[in-house]
């Protein structure tokens, strides 16, 4: 009976995995719907509905002892005001990214966002990489240079979305919080500052919001639903899959936006371009595949050590 419940709550947490990256992976098509909607705008709207819906659900699920306990802690608000800068990095980059025609250009950030995570283990919690590991950083780097050469710039975007991302990865793990404790913290953090700059556009006559119809409105309100749920089906699938196989899921969100980058958005992939991103995902095997023999050699000797004892 344990095996058929493990197998079932395996088959289900893939399910949730890919539903969570699907919707990561479609989010290109959603943002330019907010237009006319300034990327700055749009950012604030994300953080204010996300609060509101995340609240609600914390609500429901009779939350606020925690949420409150957490808001007494100032090692933990220290780490979530950190958080809650970097992902507004991320979403901001991201917003910006896809309704300025650079749908490929994020899709690089999330491709490298992993050898970024191993770079971050390396200067930040002195980690020691294998030589295999090593190679696989050396080639995504190689990749970051062609791309440079060829865009006549840095990648920023890649580069914002990939750090960012991976410092939040680092600080979230820190805080070790429930999805929804911590988003709601860091959303409630920078809500404030958001709720200004609303209040700045409207000011200044610049503010969509109320401006451009029941339909603006709306899709501007449901940035908060769209942001959570996936958030929600991916904490479903990390209490039930293995580190390894939400690695091999993550790669489904940016393949996705770079099919659409190239379809449904029509940019140019250049021959350097092309270069550049074949450098990424070889550098993505090399990594995934030392990460997969790694991990079976761990558990051939936890189970030779077993039958040991």
């Amino acid at each position: 009976m344990p095996d058929t419940q493990t197998r079932s709550d395996s088959q289900s947490g893939v399910w949730f995995g890919i539903s969570a990256y699907l919707c990561w992976g479609f989010f290109p098509l959603y943002w330019p719907l907010l237009d006319p909607a300034s990327s700055l705008e749009v950012l604030a709207h994300r953080f204010i509905w996300s609060m509101v819906f995340v609240l609600i659900g914390i609500t429901a699920m009779r939350g606020w002892g925690r949420f409150l306990a957490i808001a007494r802690d100032r090692r933990l608000m220290l780490i979530l005001t950190g958080a809650a800068i970097v992902i507004a990095l991320n979403w901001g980059g991201f917003i910006y990214g896809v309704t300025h025609d650079h749908v490929i250009e994020t899709s690089l950030g999330y491709f490298i966002n992993p050898l970024v995570t191993v770079l971050l283990g390396v200067f930040v919690l002195k980690e020691t990489l294998r030589a295999v590991q090593w190679l696989a950083v050396v080639v995504g780097g190689a990749a970051v240079v062609v791309l440079t050469v060829d865009y006549g710039r840095l990648p920023w975007i890649a580069l914002l979305l990939a750090f960012s991302f991976a410092t939040y990865g680092f600080l979230k793990k820190k805080a070790n919080l429930a999805s929804f404790d911590g988003l709601g913290m860091e959303t409630a953090i920078l809500t404030p500052i958001a709720i200004a700059y609303l209040l700045f556009l409207q000011s200044t006559g610049d503010l969509a919001f109320g401006h451009e119809g029941a339909g603006n409105a709306l899709l501007l309100a449901c940035t908060g639903i769209i942001t959570a749920i996936p958030l929600l089906l991916f904490g479903a699938a990390a209490t039930r899959l293995s580190l390894t196989t939400i690695g091999l899921l993550q790669y489904l969100g940016p393949f996705i936006q770079f099919i659409l980058g190239l379809t449904i958005f029509d940019e140019t992939m250049t021959s350097a371009r092309w270069a550049g991103f074949v450098l990424v995902w070889l550098a993505l095997v090399i990594f995934t595949t030392d990460g997969l023999i790694n991990r079976r050699r761990a558990l051939r000797r936890a189970g030779e050590s077993a039958a040991a004892c």
